[in-house]
Formats: C-alpha cells, sequence, structure tokens
C-alpha cells in the first residue's frame, strides 16, 4: 500500500492556505508513521507504511535508514551525484519525556570518506517531523532551483529557497518560521559550507545542534536542497501511556541521580577535559604532544564569565549545554550554545589556542556556516603542523601564518573553508584531496582514518579507544563505539558484569578490549535507532540505563516485546550491513587501521600511566583478529555466510520497503 502525495511547488506564504489532496497519516500510533520516497529532480513524492518486521530487524531511526541505504543506493556511485539519496530518520522512542529522545538520524553515501555517511543530531526537529505523520524521508534527485521541504500534517511539499540561498543557519531558521507565521516550525537547514560543497559541512537545527560528521550538510547543497522544515499537530499514541509516564520519570531520575549528569548539568561535556588533560589524553598541536600546558583558561570552570544559563533537547532532563554571551571582541556580541568539548579540542588544543573566548567564536563561525567543528579543526591543526615543518609556506597558503595558536588565522581559515576561498579551497574537500594537492610528506602528518579526522583525543595510552577509532563504519570516531568506561579503573567484577566477559581494568591493557567495542557497538547502533542521547546510556557512567530498560521502553511505547539477546542482536545486524555497505563500497581490512604515528611515536608527557605510551602493532592486529572473530566475520574482515544467516541479512538487499 502507498500513497502519492500532491507535490506543490509553492511560494513561502503558501503555508496558510488549505491543504489539497489526500491524508497521508489517518492513525496516530508509532506503528502508523510513514516512510516518503521524494524524488527532487521529477518532484514526486510518494509515502509508504513501514512494515512490522521491518521495525523489529532495525527499530528505526539509523536501523531503518542503514537498512534503506544498502538497500536503494547502487554501488560505487559519486557521493555528490544525484542518484546519492538523503536519509532522514527519527528513532523509535522519539517523542518520549525521558533520556532525551528527540534525536535524528540523518544518512547518504558520504563525500568526505565514500563510505557510511550517517550524523545524529539532537534538538527538536525529530519529535516535529514525528508529528507531521512521518518517521523517515528518503530523499533523491536535485532540485532544478534552490528549493527546500515543508512537511506538514501528512503532507510534504517542495518549496521555492531562492530567498534563503547565501543564507546562514541561524537566519535560514528564522526566515522559514517568518514565512510560515509560526514559531514552531522546526527545520534542519545548512549554511554556506553546504551550498558550496563543502565535504564536510553539517546539517544544523536550533541555536546549537549539529549532524556534524561525513558530510551530511555537503549532500544537501548538491542537491540544492536548502532545508527541510516540519511542523506537526497529529497526535503520537503510545501502547501504555501511563505506564510509558511512570517509567520515563524513574528513567530521569536513574540519570540525575549518576555524578556523571550532576557534573554534565553543571559544565557540560568540558567536563571532560579536566580528566583528559591532567592525565595526557589530549591531542596537542595535532599529534606532537599529549597535554595542553598552560592552558587553565580552557577549564569549565571559564564558562562562569560567558553562561547565562543551561538548556538541553528535547524529553531530556540533564540540560548540558551552556547558553552563552561573548561581549567582548572583534566579532562580538556573541550569543550561543556550547561548545561542546569536541570545540574545544578543535580550536583549543590541537591549534595550541589557550583562551576560551578562542573557542566561543570559532564555535560560533562554524555553527554560522555550517561546518563541522571537529573535522574543521583536525584539518587546521594538520595544516599548521605542515606549516611549521615548512612542508607548505605563505606562498601556498596565500599569507596566512598557519603558526600554533594563532587565532586570527585560525578565524580567517574556517571563513576560507566555508566559502572554498584561498587555503581553505584546499582544505575543503578533506583530508585524501588534500593531501594529493599538497603532496611531498604530508599524508605522515595527516590524523585520519577512513578520510576522516579523529577526535583531539590521543588513543595511545589506550588500545580500546585506538581499535573503536580504527573499526569504526565511519572513519576515526568516538561516536560508533567509544567504550569510555574503560577510562575509570573500574572493578573487573563490574566489568564483566556488564560486557559478560573478563576484561581487564587497566585500560592500557589489550585484554577483553576488543569485546568491549563490539559490546559499545551494538549499544550505540540501539540508542541510535531508538532515537535517545549517547550520554543518557553506558558511555559515560555505568548507571545508565542499558538493555533491560530498553526493551521495557519498547513495550510500553509500541507493545513490541524484545529481549535482551533479541536488541543486542539487533544492534549487531545493524552494524554488520553498515560493514556489507563498506565493502561492497571498496573498503577492506587495510582500512581499519591507525596512521602510524600511533605505532611510531611514544606520548612525550602526562602521568605515569600515559607518558611514553604508543600503540603495539603486533598486539594490535591481534586485537583486530579478536574483533573479527567476535562479530562471525572472516579474517579479512567480510562476514560470514552463517553469521549473514542468523541476523537475517543473507537475502539483502531484500527491498521490503
Amino acid at each position: 500500500m502507498q500513497d502519492t502525495i500532491p507535490h506543490l511547488m509553492a511560494s513561502p506564504r503558501s503555508a496558510k492556505n488549505p491543504w489539497l489532496g489526500k491524508r497521508v497519516v489517518d492513525e496516530s500510533m508509532v506503528w502508523t508513521r510513514k516512510v516518503a520516497y521524494i524524488d527532487l529532480t521529477q518532484g514526486t513524492i510518494i509515502a509508504k507504511p513501514i512494515p512490522k518486521d521491518l521495525r523489529r530487524l532495525y527499530l528505526g531511526g539509523r536501523g531503518i535508514d542503514m537498512y534503506l541505504l544498502y538497500n536503494h543506493l547502487e554501488a560505487r556511485i559519486n557521493p555528490l551525484s544525484p542518484q546519492n539519496i538523503l536519509l532522514i530518520g527519527v528513532g523509535m522512542l522519539c517523542g518520549i519525556p525521558a533520556l532525551g529522545s528527540g534525536r535524528c538520524d540523518i544518512a547518504a553515501k558520504s563525500p568526505l570518506t565514500g563510505a557510511v555517511g550517517d550524523s545524529n543530531i539532537g534538538g527538536f526537529f525529530a519529535p516535529e517531523l514525528r508529528l507531521a505523520g512521518f518517521d523517515h524521508l528518503v530523499i533523491t534527485g536535485k532540485a532544478e532551483k534552490p528549493s527546500y521541504l515543508w512537511v506538514n500534517d501528512g503532507q510534504i511539499e517542495i518549496r521555492d529557497a531562492t530567498h534563503l540561498w547565501e543564507k546562514d543557519t541561524f537566519e535560514t531558521q528564522d526566515i522559514i518560521r517568518d514565512d510560515a507565521e509560526d514559531d514552531e516550525v522546526k527545520s534542519l537547514v545548512i549554511g554556506i559550507a553546504g551550498e558550496k560543497q563543502v565535504r564536510f559541512a553539517n546539517i544544523r537545527t536550533g541555536m546549537k545542534n549539529a549532524a556534524g560528521r561525513t558530510g551530511m550538510g555537503c549532500i544537501m547543497g548538491a542537491k540544492n536542497l536548502k532545508a527541510i522544515a516540519a511542523r506537526g499537530t497529529l497526535d503520537i499514541e503510545f501502547a501504555h501511556p501511563d505506564e510509558l509516564i511512570e517509567y520515563s520519570l524513574e528513567m530521569n531520575d536513574k540519570i540525575l541521580n549518576t555524578r556523571w549528569a550532576k557534573a554534565q548539568s553543571r559544565w557540560g561535556t568540558l567536563i571532560i577535559y579536566s580528566n583528559t588533560n591532567t592525565t595526557g589524553l589530549i591531542r596537542t598541536r595535532n599529534f606532537q604532544r599529549n597535554r595542553l600546558e598552560n592552558g587553565e583558561d580552557l577549564e569549565p570552570e571559564s564558562m562562569d564569565r560567558y553562561t547565562i544559563g543551561m538548556s538541553g533537547c528535547y524529553g531530556c532532563s540533564v540540560h548540558c549545554r551552556h547558553r552563552y554571551v561573548l561581549k567582548e571582541g572583534p566579532y562580538a556580541p556573541i550569543f550561543g550554545e556550547g561548545p561542546e568539548y569536541t570545540s574545544l579540542g578543535a580550536f583549543g588544543t590541537m591549534v595550541d589556542c589557550k583562551k576560551m573566548d578562542t573557542i566561543l567564536v570559532a564555535n560560533h563561525l562554524v555553527n554560522k556556516y555550517g561546518l563541522d567543528t571537529l573535522e574543521t579543526g583536525g584539518l587546521i591543526a594538520w595544516a599548521m603542523e605542515l606549516y611549521e615543518k615548512g612542508i607548505i609556506n605563505k606562498q601556498d597558503t596565500a599569507g596566512l601564518e598557519l603558526t600554533w595558536g594563532n587565532e586570527d588565522a585560525l578565524f580567517k581559515l574556517i571563513k576560507q573553508i566555508a566559502h572554498r576561498e584561498g587555503f581553505g579551497s584546499t582544505l575543503a574537500d578533506g583530508f585524501k584531496p588534500a593531501i594529493t594537492a599538497i603532496g611531498k610528506d604530508s599524508a605522515s602528518y595527516a590524523i585520519q582514518i577512513k578520510g576522516m579526522s579523529n577526535l583531539h583525543s590521543d588513543e595511545r595510552p589506550t588500545p580500546s579507544l585506538a581499535l573503536n577509532i580504527a573499526t569504526s563504519t565511519r572513519g576515526a570516531d568516538h561516536l560508533r563505539s567509544r567504550p569510555a568506561i574503560d577510562l575509570y579503573g573500574l572493578p573487573e567484577e563490574l566489568l564483566e558484569e556488564i560486557y559478560g566477559v573478563p576484561v581487564s581494568a587497566d585500560y592500557t591493557s589489550y585484554e577483553g578490549k576488543a569485546h568491549m567495542v563490539a559490546w559499545q557497538e551494538r549499544l550505540y547502533a540501539v540508542t541510535d535507532s531508538i532515537g535517545i542521547c549517547k550520554f543518557q546510556t553506558v558511555f559515560c557512567s555505568v548507571n545508565a540505563p542499558k538493555w533491560d530498560e530498553f526493551s521495557k521502553l519498547i513495550y510500553l511505547t509500541t507493545d513490541l516485546q524484545l529481549s535482551e539477546d533479541q536488541l543486542m542482536q539487533v544492534g549487531e545486524r545493524i552494524y554488520t550491513i553498515e560493514r556489507l555497505f563498506n565493502l561492497r563500497e571498496g573498503f577492506s581490512r587495510k582500512d581499519d587501521w591507525l596512521p602510524d604515528r600511533y605505532f611510531d611515536e611514544a606520548t612525550p608527557i602526562g602521568l605515569p600511566i600515559a607518558k611514553g605510551k604508543k600503540i603495539n602493532r603486533e598486539r594490535f592486529k591481534k586485537m583486530l583478529d579478536e574483533y573479527y572473530l567476535l562479530h562471525g566475520w572472516d579474517e579479512n574482515g567480510v562476514p560470514k555466510k552463517e553469521t549473514l544467516e542468523k541476523l537475517n541479512l543473507d537475502q539483502e538487499p531484500s527491498h521490503q520497503v
């Protein structure tokens, strides 16, 4: 069964007109939310139901997005071609009053890496899309001129966005709300970086929320799609509403009673810096050092000078983001939200800038232009080391002095990247093309995996985290499988209770670490598919909700009964279909590897546990073998026939929807 939705290319003010055509949403249960196929080239829109069997296998959000990506994309296409598909997916639990349940997944073939492109975004867009009647959007083709999608109560329109083109991410959202004469409209938007098809352009909503990684904003720009706006007034009925509300309150209390959430509510993710920098687990000057000396102004307490309050995403009781005002300096006044720990590293430790003002300005600029914080900072830090080593000079950088700590050069280069101007145009396509353009020995200094920059963390003392970034399906990645609790020195009895096998409590050990990474992969795949916040799972707190709690929340929301083992198998299925996608695109075992510097250069400073550490090649190879074995993959990382059969993947692509 499917419904064809009338396509209207309308003026922005058409939101005031009566809706035309057949309603495609006539029920209100979560089960009945549909997937819409939108062809921007042909201007056609078709809605279909999502089969319950697909829900059982993939849940929603990232899970169904990965199924759709593998099923509907031809192998080896150019990511910037109209044939690439852009997927928007709402988590299965979206809308419940708990655990930051407003998460949205955005996927495509990555223009940055050529591998799985996928990014998760918070805020308030996902529940608005569900209230508007849809859980998934599959967007193909390319609009003839700048356009945006308008999704409202079962209707979808393709609208003219000429008046939005060249507007920044903040202005674009304001104009869409003004056009609709409705302050409750929520939008996913791109900035100038997406329009210029910077390969790590992001997608943004609200003041701070960003689908930052893998270049999803670039895909929107390539499709002439400036925004996706949603406004919904349809009901969402849950299977057991009274019990769901009661249990949601219990889950919120559980989170708020953790030490992690209490600290996060006060300082945001900046609290991580105090521990990692002191220990010596932070990349500084690209990869030369592992601690920022004299970096006191980047401590979380410094935000007291700027903070005017804390805010949070939909369904979140933690409220982890600062709302700040910067009143002085050439870019003032700035009102913004954040910054996250990633911005602190991208524009602080990695480039050797030591003032919180610098972080706040750079954070504002990448948000305004629509750039991935992490990728931008990683590339600039790399360029600064190349400049220091004499591999590039002022002639190459069009006069920019890329010296460590040069905040003026940092700000200028951020703008150049977004606009594809000057030396920024060399960096705008990411590491692989930039290495080719610069040549010489530039590749040796690039801290990237599969073409994607790593977080500012230094994993040389932590084999589990090193395996995590090497094997991630997205590229170097701290959000696909990072066992952050490995850093806590927890009792081994507790670790065995969590992971189900003996695991060393020493984070410099290799013992049991492959199990940790594989377990976290499954957990995060399910987390992204039910649409809750990773920070409210076993990421940074062992006392956070996990499998049993997820099972109960799914049952109370949908009446679907899934055991802990079944949920873990869902996570395994999702990660394996991502692996299948990457294999089809030409990736292999050789891509699950670290830059040579991890093996060849020891950490120069830090506490005794972190100083003088590097990854052992042979032990890492054995850990990778163990990791593949745990997944049921062969020695080359290819899923075995019996593994595919067990996971119901032996008939994929099946094109169920």
